[in-house]
């Protein structure tokens, strides 16, 4: 985690992720011949990151699952029932980190426990560590992106709909996407 402009030692602390710059995201065949992308509008996390020993550093993450949006009405009313999300009784999504693991070339491994409907499952996102830089208002930011496919069913969510011509309406493979930027806390605390 070094950045020519900002020093690896500055970069050691804890970070809110800021929700106006990130970007939580999925992507799922449908139809079997295209692609339905959408994303998550409300979530809160923190993170702190160890800039001289990255394995060290954790994050843990909460979304609402009801800010399902896909940029259709209908299409995210029914991602809230329970055929898929179950948003009223499942209201949160979470996601809290148990290692890093340094890739080398700016990329880390990030392992920790997704829970969906009360599902845990463990999983591992490759992150591209995008950069370090003080914004206008003196805050440092670092931006980091990833994605990682999962299978809906192993979450438990199995609706689906069969296709006359054979396939299914949507796939149980979903990317999941992380497209984050983060400020530094000012008094942070390194505990998890």
């Amino acid at each position: 985690m070094t950045d020519s402009a900002i020093p690896q030692s500055e970069l050691t602390g804890t970070y809110t992720i800021d929700p106006a710059h990130t970007r939580i995201g999925f992507s799922a065949r449908h139809a079997m011949v295209t692609r339905v992308r959408g994303s998550f509008d409300e979530f809160e996390g923190k993170a702190h990151l160890d800039g001289d020993d990255p394995a060290r550093s954790w994050a843990k993450v909460t979304i609402r699952t009801a800010s399902i949006d896909t940029r259709n009405e209908q299409r995210d009313g029914h991602l809230r029932t329970n055929d898929f999300l179950d948003a009223p009784a499942y209201p949160e999504i979470t996601f809290a980190s148990t290692a890093v693991e340094p890739l080398g070339d700016d990329k880390y491994r990030l392992t920790g426990d997704l829970t969906i409907k009360d599902v845990t499952r463990r999983l591992s996102v490759d992150f591209e560590y995008q950069g370090a830089a003080r914004d206008p208002f003196g805050n440092l930011r670092v931006g980091f992106e990833g994605s990682v496919p999962i299978m809906r069913k192993d979450f438990g969510i199995t609706w689906n709909a069969p296709l006359e011509t054979g396939g299914v309406l949507v796939s149980d493979k979903v990317t999941l996407e992380f497209e984050v930027s983060a400020v530094k806390d000012t008094g942070d605390s390194v505990s998890a």
